[in-house]
């Protein structure tokens, strides 16, 4: 996206403010003129009726003078701002507010006709050509027995209707024009939430499309906005780790290989040039054979980590007992523990605890487990194991009291190859991948594994499993 779609949108608001200018110039112009029209045609219409049927027929009746008819036909001329006539339907003038009375002179409207105002009360013209002006003209007849004796005639000058035209309609661009001024004022508002925000956006997409993961993405809203850059900061912080994580797993998996390899190769060279002396072969082969073993392994927790991060793996769940399988995967420590002097306590709830998992994969987690507390842990020392029932559930605790973990790597530990510091200079045969590779099988029974760890003090590892109630299953 470049910069259209702004430009776009302050396109359509000019085209819009144009178009409404255009409209109220045009339209609604014409519409207000035509409404003004009508308001003063029907004003003038009600008076004209009322002479017609006061003034104007006591006049034909002869029940009123000339004259007294005329200082009333000028009063209500000076308050309607217009000229009004009595003329005969032969369009001889009787009585003109605009003219004192003269019945010497005869004034004639010619080609009167007074159907000028069929299907409507009023007309707008010169009047048959009388005025020099469009004039607005309503006519009512004065009527008695029956009989159309002549017209009551109201003039007024269009020009004082424009003149109000022009009034309402500068009202209408005032008041367009200060909505328009308040679209601005949102018009900002939406380029400073929406629009800046969005092409900060775009450009990081930019960044991250080339590869460029570390690019900042700062947008500073809580708004939608401001979650979208929030979001997609922290998926592109995913896969720059993703990316680094890829490097640190190429760089140990080719540290840890070429460790072993590198001494297989130099002791068999030394075998072959004679360096090492036959009867030195047996021990130089054991090594060979440990290196081998440690690369064998090596491979195998890749495979197995790999395996368990393929997305749709299939668990070989069954229902077993839990006590069972750590009684086991202890007895196989049984050499290790021996040579460290260390003792294991076994704190398990019930004689058997029947969980539903898989019984390969929980016994390599319970393997690992214990592996690392024995490791870990000082001479003469105990590691304690214990299982607890809780919401249908069977927590298990493997729980050492050795060097421990410092608080600083804690988060790190279930990275593949990690390694502290403080293990490196302990264990040269650790891959790294122990507990990345119980945190996938946990994971992959969708249950939770928790670490509580204080340096110098030791470690406790505690995962769930789903408890399996037997004589609810018998049933």
């Amino acid at each position: 996206m470049k910069k259209t779609l702004y430009l776009k949108l302050c396109l359509a608001y000019l085209i819009f403010a144009v178009f409404s200018f255009f409209i109220i110039a045009t339209f609604i112009s014409d519409l207000t003129l035509e409404h003004l029209r009508r308001e003063k045609s029907g004003a003038l219409y009600k008076e004209a009726t009322l002479i017609a049927n006061t003034y104007a027929s006591d006049l034909y009746k002869s029940a009123i003078s000339l004259d007294s008819v005329k200082k009333q036909l000028d009063a209500l001329s000076t308050y309607l701002s217009a000229t009004i006539w009595i003329i005969n339907p032969s369009g001889r003038m009787v009585l003109d507010s605009d003219h004192p009375v003269d019945i010497q002179t005869e004034i004639i409207v010619e080609n009167f006709d007074p159907t000028i105002t069929a299907g409507s009360y009023y007309t707008t013209g010169t009047f048959f050509n009388y005025f020099d002006k469009e004039m607005l003209t309503v006519l009512v007849p004065i009527t008695s027995d029956y009989t159309v004796k002549g017209y009551v005639v109201i003039h007024t000058d269009l020009q004082a209707l424009e003149a109000s035209k022009e009034g309402f309609l500068k009202i209408s661009y005032l008041t367009l024009l200060i909505l328009f001024m308040l679209s601005l004022i949102i018009l900002i508002f939406f380029t400073e939430s929406v629009y800046i925000p969005l092409r900060k956006i775009t450009t990081a997409t930019e960044h991250y499309a080339c590869g460029n993961m570390h690019y900042e993405l700062k947008v500073d809203s809580s708004d939608e906005m401001g979650y979208l850059a929030a979001i997609l900061s922290y998926m592109a912080g995913e896969i720059a780790k993703s990316e680094d994580n890829q490097k640190k797993l190429v760089a140990n998996v080719s540290h840890d290989f070429r460790s072993p390899l590198t001494s297989i190769k130099g002791f068999l060279e030394a075998m072959q040039d004679g360096t090492i002396p036959q009867e030195m072969y047996p021990k130089y082969i054991d090594i060979v054979l440990n290196e081998t073993d440690r690369l064998i392994k090596l491979t195998n927790s890749l495979l197995t980590l790999n395996n368990l991060n393929t997305k749709g793996m299939l668990l070989e769940k069954t229902v077993f007992d839990l006590n069972q399988v750590i009684h086991d995967t202890v007895l196989s420590f049984e050499p290790s523990c021996r040579s460290k002097r260390i003792a294991i306590e076994l704190i398990l709830t019930d004689e058997k605890m029947m969980v539903e998992a898989d019984m390969g994969k929980i016994q390599q987690v319970l393997y690992n487990l214990l592996d690392n507390a024995i490791k870990f842990s000082h001479p003469d020392s105990t590691i304690k194991i214990e299982t607890y029932e809780k919401h249908h559930k069977i927590f298990t605790s493997v729980k050492d009291y050795g060097i421990g973990i410092p608080k600083e790597n804690i988060n790190q530990i279930w990275s593949r190859f990690y390694k502290t510091d403080l293990s490196r200079g302990k264990d040269k045969k650790g891959t790294g991948l122990g507990l990345s590779i119980v945190k996938e099988i946990i994971r992959s029974h969708n249950e939770n594994i928790n670490v509580v760890s204080t340096e110098g003090v030791g470690t406790e590892f505690l995962f769930s499993l789903p408890l399996v109630d037997m004589e609810e299953d018998e049933i």
